[in-house]
């Protein structure tokens, strides 16, 4: 290849991202939800014609973009390779092809390169977002069974040759509690894979390109030779982790195996905790999407994302584990469970790159998600559902603080209290930094929150909490103290369940104390200038 054909490709393979980019745009401009708009809880990618991931939007988090991956594959198959027409559109909430739990729904669009030829498919566009509601029991962990969980849409056509499926909709419309944020949510879905499949037919006009054919194979060998070189950075041999956290009653075994070869990264669960029978479950594929999105933070961190990024790192998991749920289990918050992934790889790999791994952080997001309902029948008011996203501290990093009060591993954006205020009856009286509550190390952990929340007059909340690392904190790592565990709890003392359906009574707030990161390295260590600001700011008594 002349060296000008790979300057020219080069440019090509960053306007995709451009394009992504703003197929994710999109979607946060036309969302309902304010999970998507304010939290950016979304994927956006494009796909060559046999469903191989090219690029991806930064905007995103990983339970998405990497089962997302692997999800274009099945509509491929499932819808067949002779009923994929120009104007079409597909979606689907299947746990197995999807993300990992009904809530979050795929759309995918097939692109043409002539819209009027049926045989010119040149490649797809899809998409993830998690909406705030599927009906059944509402988004909790209290189902037995997935039925329970909500309504399953297999993959099907939304739309079929321009033509909206109407008997679909009405079935989605009558089976949710939030009819218009749901299917508005859908076709803001929709919209978005439009304005990504418009802007790469303009790109390929303007530079005379017939399909993505080899720029995707660029992308794929120049993505190959980068990740490869990575792993050289890791020892061959075999690493493995074990972690405790809460579940739901029972505290679940975490357990992975990962063996590293010149040809990639293997995880293997084996050793983990059984099945749940709440829906703290994980359907195999969004371990994977975290396992591999470990290895990737941790190797590469600078490597875009596609096919040949994620291809080197596979995991397996013996059946009847908790990360390797199968059709019917209840998976409806996976990622309490799932989240957890990341710092168990890490873990793993942690003597072999002493440098780079962070200690234990918070994990799983600290979802709150509340069923407003009138107080009293004498005092009518309209059911309205709540989602508000918050997160902990993150582990120490070997060579800066971990992170306050910030999502990792999943990514999203902290939701602001004005945003969620502004949708439904509630008051946030309180959010602030909780003191104290990151591990003390060389490097400190990153602080946890405080939320303190209420009904408004007239309301009580149905809250389905979904809390971790109550009973087992964040690790430090090298001599670094533990995270401080979260609380929950009513403002009067009463505790509060971490797990499952509890009320919140009208003239009540409900007050929670998020987790913080673990320290990293002896406290004593510690740069005393950063221990006085620790002390000045407040984030240490």
């Amino acid at each position: 290849m002349s060296a000008a054909q790979e300057l020219h490709n080069q440019v090509m393979w960053n306007r995709l991202v451009s394009v992504v980019e703003e197929q994710a745009i999109t979607l946060v401009r036309t969302a309902f939800s304010t999970s998507v708009r304010e939290a950016g809880d979304l994927s956006a990618g494009v796909f060559d014609r046999k469903g191989r991931m090219v690029a991806q939007a930064v905007t995103g988090t990983p339970g998405h973009v990497n089962t997302m991956a692997a999800a274009v594959g099945h509509f491929i198959d499932d819808i067949g390779p002779e009923r994929i027409y120009p104007g079409d559109v597909y979606i689907t909430n299947d746990p197995w092809k999807g993300t990992g739990h009904l809530h979050d729904i795929t759309v995918t669009t097939p692109v043409f390169r002539d819209p009027a030829d049926d045989g010119s498919l040149i490649g797809f566009f899809s998409s993830t977002a998690h909406v705030v509601d599927v009906g059944g029991r509402g988004y909790g962990p209290e189902a037995r069974e997935v039925y329970e969980e909500g309504i399953r849409i297999p993959i099907l056509k939304w739309v079929e040759r321009g033509d909206l499926n109407d008997d679909l909709a009405t079935m989605v419309r009558w089976n949710v509690r939030e009819a218009d944020q749901v299917i508005g949510d859908i076709h803001g879905l929709a919209a978005c894979n439009e304005t990504g499949r418009r802007r790469l037919l303009s790109m390929l006009d303007e530079f005379d390109i017939p399909d993505l054919d080899d720029l995707a194979t660029f992308v794929f060998e120049r993505t190959t030779a980068a990740t490869m070189a990575a792993l050289a950075s890791v020892p061959t041999g075999t690493y493995s982790n074990t972690m405790t956290v809460d579940g739901y009653g029972d505290p679940v075994q975490l357990a992975c195996e990962i063996t590293v070869t010149d040809k990639g990264m293997h995880a293997d669960f084996t050793g983990t905790s059984p099945l749940s029978r709440q829906g703290i479950n994980v359907p195999l594929g969004y371990a994977e999407a975290y396992f591999t999105y470990a290895m990737l933070v941790a190797l590469a961190p600078e490597l875009p994302n596609n096919f040949a990024s994620l291809a080197p790192f596979t995991v397996s998991a013996p059946p009847g584990v908790i990360l390797n749920a199968q059709h019917p289990d209840p998976v409806a918050v996976r990622h309490v469970i799932g989240h957890f992934v990341t710092d168990l790889a890490l873990g793993a790999i942690a003597e072999a790159l002493p440098d780079v791994v962070p200690a234990e952080g918070a994990g799983a997001l600290w979802n709150f998600q509340a069923s407003a309902r009138q107080a009293s029948a004498s005092n009518p008011r309209p059911p309205v559902e709540l989602l508000m996203f918050n997160s902990g501290g993150s582990g120490a990093r070997p060579a800066l603080d971990g992170l306050t009060a910030t999502a990792f591993p999943s990514g999203v954006r902290t939701m602001s209290a004005e945003a969620t205020e502004q949708i439904g009856p509630i008051i946030i009286w309180r959010k602030e930094i909780r003191a104290n509550s990151g591990g003390a190390g060389r490097q400190r952990g990153g602080m946890g929150q405080i939320l303190e929340v209420s009904p408004t007059g007239g309301y009580q909340f149905e809250f389905s909490a979904m809390f971790d690392r109550v009973a087992n904190p964040a690790r430090g790592r090298y001599g670094g103290e533990d995270g401080a565990t979260g609380r929950v709890y009513l403002d009067d003392g009463t505790p509060f369940p971490t797990k499952g359906v509890a009320t919140v009574p009208a003239g009540r707030r409900l007050v929670m104390e998020l987790p913080g990161g673990g320290g990293f390295g002896d406290p004593s260590k510690r740069d005393p200038a950063a221990t006085e600001n620790d002390r000045r700011q407040g984030y240490t008594s």
